[in-house]
């Protein structure tokens, strides 16, 4: 196997070793689209047009089959110490998958998007980490298998980005997040070339360190994730509903003794959509009717018909009592299909209403009892600043997205400041910086004030355990203390550098 070379660790390949190890890649991959350094492709999958952090190209974009071609990347990138950034859906928004400043090989997972096994009488399927959730869930339901995997993060997302951010979604409130024992196991490649798995697949285990979760929410720092084993749920049957009310501490309080309730467990999703975000989807015309604009909470109710009966009737008595001005289940389908649809496709409706205008999304958390201050702070803060935003949360949990609208050459600092004020007021109300997103490299500044200066010290002991040399998605999650660049590019990518936004 090949090992390190000898180089101080404040060091990456130069220019003319990277120009090496991408010729041992195309030895080690001959397939014609395994291996690519085209320019334009570089930049494109070292940026993202939704995140606004500083980004680098990569040197090389490589594309793998199986966990062997990943096993022959991690030990070329190893032996000439070049960055590794995993790649696959591109729908993260916290520049998780930015090349290195000294150039870096973009893994390109999207490729293994296999679904391997699938075994019904346990309830659990093994996939690559490729395949998309929501490819997932139509191939169980093309088979005639009810269930489903309930993580649903944003439309296109893949199952190794979910393990790297530690994903959730609108059904967190009924199933939890990717922490919640949805992933039984992981195969992963270390940085060393090693491959393990992390457990078998039983659905409990008491033997040893819970290595799986030290994958989840690591974001590629610690390895790459190939496979996984999900669990899956039964899938239910379902009702949809809207209530509106005058604002936002009202719905926030009815959904507080909705889920407190004996029919609280009946509640799949409640999402929140404040009356700029109701306003935005009339306005991106994707609607047949025009909603009222009103703070707004979207139901799923879920269970048989009679348990549906039931909380439906709670869900309507109580929404009531805290002045809901109106209430209505969808009367069809495919309404409720196109009700929840306009919930997850909230950013293109945002940009949709505003032509011309980018968008900033983040997200923030904070128990469920400080939502409503938070939220109603935030859009006093947006609207004193001259900011166009809309606001869509899982309310159920205290997690919630604020998508900012401005223009980039006006607004852009303007906005970056909209968002540092936003995390430290979640903070300070006992949250945290991000429910879902990620850290990446947009909220990593804010880690020591969340979690304190050793619990951020523990994280890189860790890190530099596993990852001695620091390929793997080095500059993500937490602060470089290094700075390493080199002359193949002049752009500095990290906080310490003083050049972030």
């Amino acid at each position: 196997m090949p090992q390190g070379n000898s180089k101080s660790s404040s060091q990456y390949a130069s220019p003319e070793e990277l120009v090496l190890a991408i010729k041992e890649l195309r030895m080690a991959l001959p397939s014609p689209k395994a291996v690519t350094t085209d320019v334009d492709s570089l930049k494109t999958y070292g940026s993202s047009e939704h995140s606004y952090h500083p980004a680098s190209p990569h040197a090389v974009i490589v594309r793998p089959t199986s966990t062997e071609d990943v096993v022959k990347v991690v030990n070329i990138a190893r032996q000439y110490r070049v960055p590794i950034t995993p790649y696959s859906g591109a729908t993260s928004l916290e520049g998780h998958f930015s090349g290195h400043p000294s150039g870096s090989i973009c893994l390109d997972m999207s490729h293994m998007d296999q679904i391997i096994q699938i075994n019904v009488d346990d309830s659990d399927l093994t996939c690559q980490s490729g395949a998309r959730w929501e490819d997932i869930n139509h191939t169980l339901k093309e088979r005639g298998i009810p269930l489903f995997f309930p993580l649903d993060p944003g439309p296109g997302a893949t199952i190794g980005g979910m393990v790297g951010t530690g994903c959730s979604g609108t059904n967190a409130v009924r199933y939890g997040t990717a922490r919640a024992e949805w992933f039984l196991n992981l195969t992963v490649v270390l940085p060393n070339g090693e491959v393990v798995k992390t457990r078998r697949r039983a659905r409990k285990s008491a033997a040893g360190f819970d290595t799986t979760k030290l994958f989840i929410g690591a974001e590629g720092t610690l390895g790459v994730v190939t496979e996984a084993t999900l669990r899956l749920t039964p899938l239910l049957p379902t009702k949809v509903a809207m209530a509106q009310f005058p604002d936002v501490q009202q719905a926030v309080s009815a959904v507080q003794e909705i889920l407190n309730s004996p029919q609280g467990p009946h509640i799949q999703c409640v999402e929140l959509l404040d009356d700029h975000m109701m306003n935005a989807i009339n306005l991106a015309g994707i609607v047949d009717k025009p909603y009222p604009v009103q703070d707004t909470l979207f139901f799923k109710i879920q269970g048989d018909t009679a348990s549906i009966k039931r909380a439906s009737e709670v869900v309507q008595s109580i929404v009531k009592k805290h002045g809901s001005l109106r209430f209505k289940f969808a009367s069809t389908n495919e309404e409720a299909e196109e009700l929840w649809q306009n919930r997850k496709y909230a950013l293109m409706s945002s940009l949709a209403a505003n032509p011309g205008l980018s968008c900033w999304t983040t997200d923030v958390c904070v128990p469920v009892s400080r939502l409503p201050q938070l939220v109603l702070e935030t859009k006093k803060d947006l609207l004193d600043s001259n900011l166009r935003s809309t606001i869509v949360g899982h309310v159920g949990d205290g997690n919630f997205h604020a998508l900012i609208l401005f223009d980039r050459e006006r607004e852009l600092q303007a906005v970056s400041e909209a968002v540092h004020r936003l995390v430290h007021r979640a903070i300070a109300l006992d949250g945290t910086c991000t429910g879902e997103h990620g850290v990446g490299l947009g909220k990593k500044e804010y880690l020591v004030d969340e979690l304190g200066t050793n619990t951020v010290e523990l994280m890189r002991t860790v890190k530099r355990a596993i990852d001695p040399l620091n390929i793997m998605n080095p500059g993500k999650v937490r602060r470089s203390t290094q700075a390493l660049l080199h002359p193949l590019t002049s752009i500095k990518l990290y906080p310490d550098e003083k050049t972030s936004s």
